[in-house]
Formats: structure tokens, C-alpha cells, sequence
């Protein structure tokens, strides 16, 4: 057996343990439909763009991944991977889209609000999501700065879920 093949075997063969640091984000799991509006990059400002994104775990709790498409329209599909960061008490989101962008985003989820920002010269990020009461909405929207001190609005999401 060769290097590569031990280690496959060895894949298959560790299990890992859910992630606890990660409990809080299982209502995120599941099917949601995505709508968008309000997009200041947009020329017509009652322009609607839907699709979906799903949240589901990887190596049965390790990580949380979102996968977003948007089709036919100026957004990019995506993937994202999110992990505890034990020491700051926080997560961060590894971002990655069809455009070959790649970003980290830290983020924080509690008590129904969900929070990612990303700061980085010319252009840092921020977005803020509120869960419904009974968590099958969240209404949520994504802010960009290019000095970092000066935030505009970039567009308005609403993701409601399907199962």
C-alpha cells in the first residue's frame, strides 16, 4: 500500500465528533430561498434578484457549509466554510465564488442576530441578519466602505426558509 492509499484508508476510517462551538448555527441548516433587492450597483431600484443557499455540515459537524446561487443575475455562486475560532470566541467564514474570490470573513451568531464584517483597505464589508421569531426568516443586509470609517448600503437580503 503507498503513502496515498494509507491515507485514504486512514480518511474513511476517522470520525470526528460534532463541533459544540458550533450548536448555536443548526438553525441555519437547510433550504432557503433568497431574495435581493434594494441594490445600490442596480439602475433600476425595484430590480429583484432570487435564488437559493443552503447550510448544511461537513464531516458530520466539524464545519458548517453555505453554497449560494443566484441565476441570471450580476451575483456570483458560492461556497462558504465556517468554523469556531476558539481563542476569540467567534467564527469566521471562509468565502469562495464563481469569480475566483476569495475572502475571510469573521462572524458572530447570537440571540437571533447573525454578524459577519470583513475590514480590509478599499474595501471592507459588514452584514447584519435578524432572525424571525419562529427562524424561518432572516432579514438581512450587506453595507461596503472603501476608507473603512464611511459605510454605504450595498443591497438587502431576505432568505426564507424551505425545509
Amino acid at each position: 500500500m503507498d503513502g496515498e492509499e494509507m491515507i485514504m484508508q486512514k480518511n474513511q476510517e476517522t470520525t470526528f465528533k460534532p463541533n459544540a462551538a458550533l450548536n448555536e448555527l443548526a438553525q441555519l441548516l437547510g433550504q432557503w430561498n433568497v431574495e435581493i433587492t434594494s441594490m445600490s450597483f442596480q439602475e433600476d431600484p425595484s430590480a429583484v434578484a432570487r435564488g437559493h443557499s443552503s447550510f448544511e455540515w461537513l464531516e458530520g459537524g466539524a464545519f458548517l457549509v453555505q453554497h449560494s446561487q443566484i441565476p441570471d443575475s450580476d451575483f456570483p455562486s458560492s461556497i462558504s466554510v465556517i468554523g469556531p475560532d476558539d481563542e476569540a470566541g467567534t467564527y469566521r467564514m471562509l468565502y469562495y465564488d464563481s469569480r475566483g474570490v476569495s475572502r475571510i470573513y469573521r462572524m458572530t451568531f447570537s440571540g437571533g442576530i447573525w454578524t459577519l464584517w470583513r475590514d480590509f483597505p478599499g474595501f471592507s464589508q459588514r452584514f447584519h441578519g435578524t432572525f424571525s421569531e419562529d427562524g424561518k426568516t432572516i432579514t438581512a443586509y450587506w453595507e461596503k466602505s472603501t476608507d473603512g470609517s464611511n459605510w454605504e448600503h450595498d443591497f438587502d437580503l431576505t432568505y426564507t426558509k424551505v425545509r
